[in-house]
């Protein structure tokens, strides 16, 4: 027959043992912690954090591709690039970003693009 009382501690020999914090944890001394920030070698930690500044960028040796825009975005922020349809950009990916983005540049501008606004060229 089951009490009606879930008990989450496997050490625990009945519900009211549950109730009560041991000791021991008590008297614990908090341990700080440390945040960790994902870095990923060659790309500046704006990126790896999800803030794109486009004059950090640098386009990588290989891998860039041209493309042709289908539809006019409008940029949501200063990270992303604005595009017109039927234009031509070069467009690349960086290592931990979003698979739906590409970083685009047009001249001297650059920014994040939605990859479904575009139709990838050679």
């Amino acid at each position: 027959r089951f009490s009606g009382t879930f008990v989450g501690n496997a050490e625990s020999a009945s519900p009211a043992a549950a109730a009560s914090p041991p000791a021991a944890a008590a008297t614990l001394p908090a341990v700080p912690t440390i945040p960790v920030v994902p870095t990923i070698v060659g790309v500046p930690s704006t990126v790896a954090e999800g803030v794109l500044n486009p004059t950090e960028v640098k386009p990588p040796a290989s891998g860039t591709r041209r493309a042709r825009v289908l539809y006019d975005y409008e940029a949501a922020d200063s990270t992303e690039l604005a595009l017109l349809a039927d234009e031509m950009i070069t467009v690349y990916s960086l290592p931990g970003m979003d698979p739906d983005w590409l970083i685009g540049e047009r001249g001297n501008q650059k920014g994040k693009v939605p990859v479904t606004y575009l139709e990838l060229l050679s």
